[in-house]
Formats: structure tokens, sequence, C-alpha cells
């Protein structure tokens, strides 16, 4: 039995499930999520859903606890909703934001502006004497965490002076420099 497979996972008031020809549909106050699913069985029963496979093959025992995850994900997504904050660490490294449009400074001869999808909320945060963030906020984990991975890949962090797009609470690995 999959150890995460075998959890079973509670609907939050004010989030509706909906299983129909392989495909589950999860809706709440911040929007709506689909799933593709095969070789599962899933039940809901009193605002609890549970998962089963339907034999012992490996390939059916890694899609239980995978389809697990995705629905738990979706559930907490609808109701809370997920964050990742950047941060943007070098001198005359800057973030702005007009709408859906993240304009970036990271040392290049030029801005990097890139179109972020419509369900990703963007803001941005310049505190002076602090290094700017970009904070984004959706209700679909995967597309967050997408969109922050190709913003970090624009800089990535450095081990020498740590300079670059990093995650907010990341520990980076520092190099020494030449000893002398």
């Amino acid at each position: 039995m999959s150890r995460i497979g075998k959890n079973p996972i509670t609907i939050p008031a004010g989030v509706t499930v909906d299983v129909t020809d392989g495909i589950i549909t999860v809706k709440g106050k911040l929007g709506e999520l689909k799933q593709e699913y095969s070789n599962i069985d899933i039940k809901i029963e009193e605002g609890v859903i549970t998962l089963e496979r339907s034999s012992d093959k490996k390939e059916d025992k890694a899609k239980h606890g995978l389809y697990r995850a995705l629905i738990a994900n979706m559930i907490e997504g609808v109701a809370n909703g997920f964050t990742k904050s950047l941060e943007l660490v070098g001198v005359g490294y800057r973030a702005s934001n007009q709408g859906q449009k993240l304009d970036l400074a990271l040392g290049y001869s030029h801005n990097i502006v890139l179109e972020v999808a419509p369900e990703v909320t963007v803001e941005t945060v310049s505190d002076k004497g602090k290094n700017p963030i970009v904070k984004l906020t959706s209700f679909d984990k995967q597309l967050v965490g997408q969109v922050a991975a190709k913003i970090r890949g624009f800089r990535k962090p450095e081990p020498y002076k740590g300079k670059g797009i990093k995650f907010v609470g990341e520990q980076l690995r520092r190099k020494a420099g030449k000893s002398a």
C-alpha cells in the first residue's frame, strides 16, 4: 500500500469535488482545477476522499500516491492558494510590475519583460535598504512553481557572492574565493 496514497483527503467547507469519466474537477472560492486520472478508483463519502488502486502493478502503485498528492494540492489551492516569493540579490537588481507584466533589471544590457499567466498574481516589494522581492500567488501550485522557476532561471544565484534570484528562505551553498 502506498503510504501517501492511503491517506484520506478531507474536503473543507466551500469546496466541491466532482468525479466524471476519468476527470476530477475541484471548485472553490479562488478558482476551478481539473485533472485527468487513470487506473485509480476515487470514492467521495461524507466530505472525505479515498483513493484505491485497481492492481498491484508498479505503475498503479506509483499513480496511487501521485494522484492523491495532486488532488490534495488542488483542494488546498482552491481553498487557500499558494504563494512563492523570490528575492533579487545584487547591486542594481530591480523588479517592477504593471498588471501582469513583470519588468526585471538583472545586470544585463537590457531589461527582461515577462508576461505572467493571468491565473498568477504578481506583486513586487521594493523597500529602501532591502533586496527587491517578487511575490507570486495563485490557486494552481504547478503554475506558480513553473513561473517562479522561469524567473529564477534568468539569473540563478552564483556560489561565490550569492548574487542572483533566489527563493526567500533558500539556503545557498557558498564557496570560498581565491586564497591569498
